[in-house]
C-alpha cells in the first residue's frame, strides 16, 4: 500500500511538471485576418509577424499595462480607450505622465492594417515599431525598454506569456513590439451600419436623410476620405489656421520638405461620432463645427489642398441642410461591436 502510495504520489509530481512545462510552451495557433469584402487589401505585411492567439492574448496585456510607463500608470489603453474608439475622447491634447499635456490630438486605432504610415505626421513606417514613438516620449509614457523589461522578467506571468506566444520564448523589447503589433493589426472596425448596407446584410437599411448623405459625402468629400475605410492614407492641408502657440508643422517635421509643411494625415472617419473633439489639435469639438469649417473657413496658404481652392473658391460650399444630412450619414459608420469587442477590452 505505501509502495502504491509513493508511486501515485510521484506520478502525480511528474504529471504536473509536466503539464506545467506544456502550458508554458510555445502555441502556434494561428488567427486567420479576414478582409472584409468591402475593404481594400491589407498593407501591413502579416508575413513578417504572423498572428498568433497568444501573441494577440500578450500584445492586448501589453497594451493596457501601465508598468511600462515610468509613473506606473500611463498604459497606451490611458489615451486609447475602447468606448471612445480608442481615442482620449473630450481631451484636445493627449496627456501623459506627470499630468504631462502633449501638442497633437490622440488618434484613434483602428484598421492599422490598411495603413503603411502612422502618427499624424507619419514618423513611423513600421506597425510594429509605432509604440516606440508614444513609448519614449517624456511627454507620453516616459519608458526605457530596459526598465520595462526588466519588471516584466521579474513578473511572475509575463516569461510564461512571452514563452506561449514566441518561438524563442525571449522576454525582449523585439518580442514586446511584436506582441503590441499584433494586437494593433486584430483591432478592426467594419460592422458599422454603413458596412451592412455595403455588404447588403441585415442592419444595413439606410434611411432617407443618410442616403442623400451619403451621396454628398461622395460628391464633395471623398476625395480624401476614400474607400470604406474613409482615408486615402495621404498627408494634406485642409485649410486650418496655424495656431501660434504651437506652431505644428505637420508632416514637414518627418521630410523637412517645404511642400509638407502644415500637412497631416488624412483621418478615417469611421466611429467618428464617437471620437470628438476633432483634427490634430483637437480645436473642433462638433461635427457640425468640422463642416462649417470646410464651408467657411478654409484659410489659404502655399500648401493648401487644391482640391480646397477649386475654381477659385475656398473651401467646400455646404447648405445647412446638406450639413445635416452629411452628419446623419456620417453617424452610420459607428461600430457598435467594435465598440463592445471583448477581444480588445481590458477586462
Amino acid at each position: 500500500m505505501k509502495a502504491e502510495y509513493i508511486l501515485l504520489l510521484v506520478f502525480s509530481i511528474l504529471f504536473s511538471c509536466s503539464s506545467e512545462k506544456e502550458d508554458d510552451s510555445y502555441e502556434n495557433i494561428s488567427i486567420d485576418f479576414q478582409v472584409p469584402s468591402n475593404f481594400p487589401p491589407i498593407s501591413h505585411d502579416l508575413a513578417n509577424n504572423p498572428l498568433t492567439e497568444k501573441g494577440f492574448e500578450l500584445g492586448k496585456k501589453l497594451f493596457y499595462e501601465g508598468r511600462l510607463a515610468s509613473d506606473g500608470i500611463v498604459s497606451c489603453g490611458f489615451c486609447h480607450i475602447q468606448e471612445d474608439a480608442f481615442t482620449h475622447h473630450g481631451h484636445t491634447f493627449s496627456h501623459g505622465v506627470g499630468d504631462n499635456i502633449g501638442t497633437r490630438n490622440t488618434p484613434p486605432i483602428q484598421n492599422l492594417a490598411y495603413q503603411s504610415a502612422y502618427m499624424w505626421d507619419g514618423a513611423s513606417t513600421h506597425l510594429d515599431l509605432q509604440p516606440i514613438i508614444p513609448f519614449t516620449s517624456e511627454i507620453e509614457m516616459n519608458g526605457n525598454f530596459s526598465d520595462a523589461i526588466a519588471m516584466m522578467r521579474a513578473d511572475p506571468e509575463y516569461p510564461k506569456l512571452f514563452n506561449q506566444a514566441f518561438p524563442d520564448g525571449e522576454v525582449n523589447a523585439e518580442n514586446m513590439l511584436k506582441a503590441l503589433g499584433q494586437f494593433m493589426v486584430m483591432v478592426t472596425s467594419s460592422n458599422s451600419k454603413f458596412d451592412k448596407y455595403r455588404r447588403n446584410e441585415v442592419g444595413g437599411t439606410m434611411n432617407t436623410d443618410e442616403l442623400e448623405g451619403y451621396a454628398i459625402f461622395n460628391q464633395k468629400c471623398s476625395s480624401c476620405h476614400a474607400t470604406d475605410l474613409f482615408t486615402d492614407n495621404s498627408f494634406r492641408n485642409n485649410g486650418l489656421s496655424v495656431n501660434p502657440a504651437i506652431n505644428d508643422v505637420g508632416r514637414y517635421r518627418v521630410t523637412e520638405l517645404e511642400q509638407d509643411k502644415h500637412k497631416f494625415k488624412v483621418p478615417s472617419l469611421r466611429n467618428i461620432e464617437k471620437t470628438a473633439p476633432y483634427m490634430h489639435d483637437g480645436r473642433f469639438f462638433t461635427l457640425e463645427a468640422v463642416l462649417n469649417h470646410y464651408s467657411s473657413g478654409v484659410v489659404n496658404s502655399s500648401t493648401l489642398d487644391a482640391s480646397l481652392s477649386e475654381n477659385g473658391t475656398l473651401g467646400i460650399p455646404l447648405t445647412t441642410s446638406e450639413k445635416v444630412k452629411v452628419i446623419a450619414f456620417l453617424k452610420t459608420l459607428t461600430d457598435y461591436q467594435y465598440l463592445t469587442d471583448s477581444r480588445f477590452s481590458e477586462y
